[in-house]
């Protein structure tokens, strides 16, 4: 029987707390080589029509699984497969819009924990939409925040991020009327947007700034200039080969110099004290993240084991009569 979990239930059973605690643990377990992970594959059935598939074994918790998702044509719909590393098993299907939104919030959230400095306080984002509500949530919850500005091209909607957002997180969220007002002088930015082009600009950064830069996972497609990446002392990504792959605004950033990349480190390695992260107040630092399974993984797995305790979900049989 395998538990099949919707949105709903992924909701309630996954608050932040927990999201954060299942990848900050996935990085440590990363770096200890415990995690296997697949490059994200795409396959093109239409113009502009894809299935996306990204899988990735967690040996240590005892794991693994895939996502599959399709873009193009209509909303994107997303499922996680969990199975059993001890049995292969499949354990559960779980729809994973919010899911997804979560994790990746958390590893910024993680990234801001080990790259930021210890007293920021102002975050600038640019980006409002789903995945810069977990973003910001993520943030406040690992730094005690004072202040946000946030950019949005819709002048509605950046109002209401900020309307929902103070409310929810009982934080001064300021709608700014263009990305260079959001992030000039902030302490934390975040670009969390479809760019194909550059929308934050290197010389806006402060100094001692910490940038998670988490939306352009297409190698054309980029959220930030070459002065940005030149600017930063340290740039972590989720994962190295997936970085190479897909992280535009360092293929595109490095294309003259291709040297750049071994200056590159995974955060994984960071979180668990094995490499260097910010080492000065005034360094800039910066996490690109194009998202990993090992994360989905992660906080699947998190989801199950709740949903097993709660009781919550259904059973759905198949291939009971082989087993």
């Amino acid at each position: 029987m395998a538990l099949l979990l919707t949105e709903e239930d992924v909701r309630a059973l996954l608050p932040m707390k927990h999201a954060l605690e299942a990848v900050e643990e996935c990085f440590v377990r990363q770096a200890n080589g415990d995690v296997a992970v697949e490059p994200r594959r795409r396959i093109e059935f239409a113009e502009r029509a894809f299935l996306h598939s990204m899988a990735a074994a967690d040996r240590a918790g005892g794991y693994f699984g895939a996502k599959l998702y399709t873009t193009g044509r209509g909303p994107a719909r997303f499922l996680v497969l969990l199975y059993s590393a001890g049995t292969s098993r499949l354990l559960a299907l779980i729809e994973a819009d919010a899911l997804g939104q979560l994790r990746t919030g958390a590893a910024s959230g993680v990234a801001t924990k080990f790259l930021a400095r210890a007293d920021a306080r102002t975050v600038g984002m640019i980006g409002t939409g789903y995945q810069a509500r977990t973003q910001l949530e993520a943030i406040a919850a690992v730094r005690r925040l004072a202040t946000v500005h946030a950019f949005g091209r819709d002048p509605g909607r950046r109002s209401e991020f900020a309307r929902e957002m103070s409310a929810r997180l009982g934080l001064g969220v300021e709608p700014a009327e263009s990305a260079e007002r959001a992030v000039r002088e902030a302490d934390i930015v975040v670009t969390a947007t479809s760019a194909s082009r550059p929308v934050l600009e290197g010389k806006w950064l402060a100094e001692g700034a910490h940038v998670n830069a988490m939306g352009a996972n297409w190698p054309h497609k980029r959220e930030l200039d070459d002065e940005a990446a030149r600017r930063a002392a340290v740039i972590a990504v989720d994962s190295l080969a997936a970085a190479k792959l897909e992280a535009g605004d360092l293929i595109q950033a490095f294309a003259g110099d291709p040297a750049r990349w071994g200056a590159v480190r995974e955060l994984a390695g960071i979180v668990a004290g094995r490499a260097a992260g910010r080492t000065g107040a005034k360094e800039i630092t910066m996490f690109k993240s194009v998202g990993i399974a090992a994360w989905d993984v992660a906080v699947a797995a998190r989801v199950y084991e709740s949903a097993v305790a709660e009781k919550r979900g259904v059973q759905t049989p198949l291939w009971e009569r082989g087993e």
